[in-house]
């Protein structure tokens, strides 16, 4: 289920804080988040963000195509290994 339109996109209050204090310095330092959550909005544009995955911090550098989607999307949380060999099929 999505959220409400009078609600507006959910970000947490320090993301954008930390963004327009990286934008007013003119560095272009990675914003280390742990916000999976928050929405992507168009302030973030042309920002690097460290998206935790329970692990280590994921680099992602925001585009405009990424604007409405979360931070989570593009920071994977689990590793697909494959599945166990079947033993029963490499005897034949």
């Amino acid at each position: 289920m999505s959220r409400s339109v009078w609600k507006g996109p959910f970000v947490d209050g320090y993301l954008l804080k930390k963004a327009e204090e990286t934008r007013a310095s003119g560095r272009n330092s990675v914003i280390k988040t742990w916000s999976r959550r928050s929405t992507i909005l168009p302030q973030f544009v042309g920002l690097n963000f460290g998206v935790y995955n329970g692990q280590k911090f994921i680099p992602v550098l925001v585009t405009e195509e990424m604007i409405g989607h979360k931070f989570g999307e593009f920071s994977p949380s689990r590793t697909y290994h494959g599945h166990a060999a079947d033993k029963k099929a490499k005897r034949g």
